[in-house]
């Protein structure tokens, strides 16, 4: 029988083998150090969990909810853009609540993609990022992940020399996997470039409060007139370690906003409501979390980086988010991202994520999340010490 269409524009997924891998050696009882998903180990806060078993003690909350989420929740997500980057945002036609961001990526792409579009999309990056517009229909032009000098030359190229032009630009800093930043000066040309070729922006900003200088990551949309071509992602996941609670944003350009209501108004009846209420009483309560998160991460970025390089591994220091994008150490280079990801699997029980699964220029490089304490960052080091001297 012939493979559905859509099914045939994925190819198999990168992470399965070591996914596999990992569930087999667990039901063997093997203690593996998961660095592998970025599947936060932390709670939220006890007055979110509070808010959230209130409203769902009321008969009520358990009706189908707003698809394009609560005007609450709607106006607590422009008050944070207002406090955080000085941006107005008028919460009843510049923003929508999203399951998460990736859902409201990928339900973006079915909004605004027509078969054959073509999508600027960076390599390596979140596969989201690609693979939302290609189920959707549309054709992929890579551009660099870093936010340096080539990547705007590479632009040019890409709306000079591609048939049919471009549509739609996607970025995201700091990101995942690479840690790369970007600063305001940068989406300033951003932007500029999207207007004079008149294209769509989509900007990813889940890991906005994971930063480990003294400048906060800046918005897109803090350039003036941004809202004209861009919207942006953002997400309580990280932030707020909320990750299973699939509570996302989407914020910005009024055309992009509609459209893609209107597609998660055929698809969903938004979030359960007490999620909903829970996550307004966390954007607009006390925010000490977002400090004690930045602090977890940064101190166990600096005991993988430390405890790593002693192992005779050298990583990377990364400036932002919670992963490290590490270079596979020169004695194993030739086994390729996935052959050494399993090889240190299962020889040194630490999992961790192939560069290549989040696209071909990643291939050289392994994801590390930093989801496990320091105690167990050590014994990963450990591990992978004896994992190296074994060759």
């Amino acid at each position: 029988m012939e493979e559905f269409y859509r099914i045939r524009r994925m190819p198999p997924y990168v992470f399965a083998e070591v996914n596999g891998m990992k569930a087999a050696a667990r039901a063997q009882g093997i203690d593996i150090v998961d660095l592998g998903m970025g599947n936060p180990d932390g709670a939220p806060p006890a007055h979110v969990i509070d808010k959230l078993a209130e409203v769902a003690r009321n008969p009520r909350a358990h009706r189908y909810s707003a698809s394009k989420g609560i005007s609450g929740l709607r106006k607590a997500q422009a008050a944070y853009y207002q406090r955080r980057f000085d941006v107005d945002v008028d919460p009843d036609c510049e923003v929508v609540v999203t399951l998460g961001s990736k859902e409201g990526l990928a339900n973006l792409a079915q909004a605004i993609t027509a078969p054959g579009d073509v999508v600027l999309a960076p390599n390596p990056s979140y596969p989201i990022h690609q693979f939302g517009f290609i189920i959707a229909g549309a054709a992929i032009r890579s551009i660099p992940a870093a936010p340096g000098p080539d990547f705007f030359t590479r632009l040019e190229m890409a709306m000079r020399y591609t048939v049919p032009k471009p549509s739609v630009l996607v970025i995201g800093y700091p990101s995942n996997p690479t840690a790369y930043v970007a600063d305001l000066p940068f989406y300033e040309q951003v932007v500029a470039f999207a207007r004079e070729h008149k294209l769509w922006v989509i900007s990813d900003l889940a890991y906005a409060e994971i930063y480990f200088g003294d400048t906060p990551t800046p918005s897109i949309l803090q350039v003036p007139d941004a809202k004209d071509v861009a919207i942006e992602f953002t997400s309580m996941s990280k932030t707020y370690s909320m990750a299973g609670w699939r509570m996302g944003f989407a914020v910005g350009n009024r055309t992009l906003i509609n459209a893609l209501t209107r597609v998660k108004s055929y698809l969903d009846y938004g979030a359960f409501t007490p999620i909903q209420a829970a996550a307004t009483a966390a954007l607009n309560g006390p925010q000490d979390i977002i400090e004690a998160n930045r602090a977890l991460y940064r101190s166990r970025r600096d005991c993988l980086v430390a405890s790593f390089a002693r192992a005779g591994w050298d990583i990377p220091s990364p400036t932002a988010s919670m992963f490290a994008w590490a270079p596979i150490p020169e004695a194993f280079r030739h086994l390729g991202s996935v052959e050494f990801s399993k090889r240190l699997l299962a020889d040194a029980q630490v999992a961790v994520a192939p560069g290549v699964g989040f696209g071909e220029e990643g291939e050289g490089f392994v994801r590390i999340a930093l989801v496990e304490n320091e105690q167990r960052l050590r014994q990963a080091a450990r591990n992978v010490k004896k994992f190296l001297a074994a060759g």
